[in-house]
């Protein structure tokens, strides 16, 4: 386990070394003097978390010994709890009243509801016979499992359960064959497996709910019965008073591939969780799950058949899948005599804050937090509700909290708090918040987005461009990546290429396709500045009429059924941005045109203008100039004087 887990690097300072070896030994670890720096580093780190202080602070406890055992032990965690929830709810109920006592009643009620479903479709134990029958099955108590720390925090429910260490993440073996993963593998396939898809945070993801592939989950609730749910009880005892009170929901199968390639960082819906590896690790390139607080490098070694367990509240997520195709079947877990009040209260203060209700989101983020003031994900959905309500201040301080329980390492809580010091104009607080979430988890396009607009604002063009293409690497489809980095470009003159962003943005991005074609008319304009002023007239012309067509095009688009994708807000900006771009068009071609001497040409181009925008008195001056020029002094006056009319009306002049 100690090879395996990621190494953060740290200088070796001799206080620091001091620092780490007085951690150590508070908690009776004593290691060898010769152990280099950043090894200790590391175990003091993790001891510090997760290992109580002795009392006596006289070396190594006689029960535990004094290694490395002491914190990644599997046999010293469990009957930690001072006080029920159910005792604690009844307190609180006399602090926030009747409506808090309703929303216990509704989890209750939904708590049952959600069992009772869970057993019409997947496996449950219901007489004294399936009980018995779990005890001696398979040997699951001596099973070979690697224990990972769970990080700084207990779980979000039954947080006072979990003594230390928190040794919560478990790896198993092979739980079945590779035969037996493929056979199963190939059943989802013919129950259409690969023909479905469905939105998971950032990212599409293939493959269905087992629900819909009722021949997978014939082979599923077997495994529950003889393998799964024995094996989570002896895993968990602190919360699991049995197999039987197991219960299987949101089960799903999933295929990663190029298409489909990975899912955020993410906590589960359920108070455990598990994840069953499907698929050789030599059937696909990349890939993998790995957990936030141990680093984005630290991947779980899981072959075909291996299985991990752990309390669902712990951040984690997929590498993306380069090769191949990589198939994994997830499960979050109810437990039919614990109620999740945490996690209900905090689902509901979501949904409420989803409707518009932020008192309501408050209000109910506030009663999860009263359970257990060490719910990170709590403190973290109040800072988000405050920034909503511009209450910035409040925003900061619920987000820092959590950042101080999570020791920084949560790259969501980071990117939200950047955005919070950003409102409130704290631009290099903001800037480094970024920073860290982006050491935690680079492969953010958000966050990389976010980070390129404070350092292009800042002056750093350079990384400015950097962050965009790695945004668009990640995400393709972020169209402002693709317009901002193509501004950039054009604003130390490089056209060629930012016109190459551009025409990507409108490859990759559908709802950008109008403002990436009025920034392509800009990049003609712009062209056509530059080869007038070099006495270019020919070249000048054609620009010119190039712009026109990318601002024709995006009229065309605005006024098509692919607006649709837009709000009524967004379509009306960029129909006020396309109108003194279309203006500048015609001036710049009927300059050109006239410059060539094809006064005729620019008569009809000026005549356009004034057609397009009748109450524009700009269009009218220009149409007034070329006739005075071509000898049409009479439409000339006419035109003049429209202008004059229009321009008195609107204070034009």
């Amino acid at each position: 386990v100690l090879v395996a887990l990621h190494l953060v690097s740290c200088e070796g300072q001799e206080d620091d070394r001091l620092r780490d070896k007085m951690s150590l030994w508070k908690r009776g670890l004593i290691f060898d003097d010769s152990i280099d720096d950043t090894l200790l580093s590391f175990h003091a780190g993790i001891a510090r978390r997760l290992a109580p202080i002795n009392k006596a602070r006289a070396g190594c406890s006689e029960e535990y010994g004094c290694g490395a055992d002491f914190y990644f032990g599997n046999d010293i965690r469990g009957g930690a709890s001072v006080a029920s929830v159910e005792e604690k709810i009844s307190e609180l109920v006399k602090v926030y009243g009747a409506e808090f006592s309703n929303a216990i009643e509704q989890n209750r009620r939904d708590h049952e509801e959600d069992c009772r479903k869970s057993c019409e479709s997947f496996y449950c134990a219901r007489n004294n016979t399936d009980e018995e029958a779990f005890l001696n099955l398979n040997g699951t108590d001596s099973m070979e499992f690697i224990s990972f720390p769970f990080g700084s925090v207990p779980p979000e429910d039954f947080a006072q359960d979990f003594g230390f260490p928190l040794d919560l993440i478990k790896v198993s073996r092979a739980l079945f064959s590779a035969q037996e993963a493929s056979e199963v593998v190939q059943i989802a396939e013919s129950e259409g497996l690969s023909s479905n898809e469905y939105l998971s945070g950032k990212y599409k993801l293939g493959g269905d709910w087992l629900l819909n592939l009722p021949q997978t989950r014939a082979w599923f609730n077997e495994r529950l019965k003889d393998t799964l749910f024995p094996l989570l009880s002896n895993l968990f005892p602190e919360i699991v008073s049995s197999p039987s009170v197991l219960r299987a929901h949101s089960v799903s199968l999933l295929k990663y591939n190029s298409s489909h390639p990975r899912t955020d960082v993410h906590i589960d819906n359920g108070i455990l969780a598990m994840t069953l590896a499907m698929t050789p690790k030599a059937e696909y390139s990349g890939g993998g799950t790995y957990f936030e607080h141990l680093g984005e490098r630290f991947v779980l070694p899981m072959d075909v058949g291996y299985g991990t367990f752990r309390p669902g509240s712990v951040r984690h997520g997929g590498h993306k899948v380069t090769g191949g195709s990589r198939y994994i079947l997830g499960a979050f877990l109810l437990i039919e005599d614990r109620v999740e009040h945490v996690r209900r209260m905090k689902n509901r203060g979501a949904d409420k804050r989803k409707s518009g209700d932020l008192e309501g989101a408050i209000q109910h983020f506030e009663w999860a937090l009263a359970i257990n003031p060490k719910c990170t994900t709590c403190l973290k959905d109040l800072g988000e509700v405050y920034l909503a309500k511009k209450d910035y201040s409040r925003a900061e301080n619920y987000m820092r909290t959590a950042l101080d329980l999570l020791d920084g390492k949560d790259s969501d809580a980071l990117f939200t708090l950047g955005i919070i010091l950003s409102e409130q104009g704290k631009d290099a607080e903001s800037i480094d918040a970024y920073r860290q979430s982006i050491s935690i988890n680079a492969d953010d396009a958000e966050l990389c987005y976010n980070l390129g607009v404070k350092l292009g604002a800042k002056g750093d063009a350079i990384a400015e461009r950097e962050l965009y293409e790695k945004a668009v690497s990640i995400q393709p489809s972020m169209g402002r990546a693709w317009i901002n980095w193509g501004i950039s470009l054009a604003e130390v003159g490089n056209l060629d290429l930012a016109e190459e962003k551009f025409l990507k943005c409108i490859e990759y991005a559908p709802k950008f396709v109008p403002d990436a074609m009025l920034n392509l008319s800009l990049v003609y304009q712009s062209k056509h500045n530059q080869v007038m002023g070099q006495g270019l007239v020919q070249e000048g012309r054609e620009n010119a009429l190039k712009a026109s067509d990318w601002l024709e095009n995006a009229k065309q688009w605005m006024d098509s059924s692919a607006a649709q994708i837009l709000s009524k807000e967004e379509l009306e900006k960029q129909r006020n941005s396309y109108n003194p771009l279309r203006l500048q068009a015609y001036k710049n071609s009927g300059r050109a045109m006239a410059a060539m001497r094809d006064f005729e040409a620019c008569e009809k181009e000026f005549r356009k203008a004034v057609e397009e925008f009748p109450n524009d008195p700009s269009a009218w001056d220009l149409l007034q100039r070329i006739l005075q020029l071509v000898g049409k002094t009479e439409e000339a006056a006419e035109a003049k004087s429209k202008m004059t009319m229009l321009s008195s009306i609107s204070g034009f002049m």
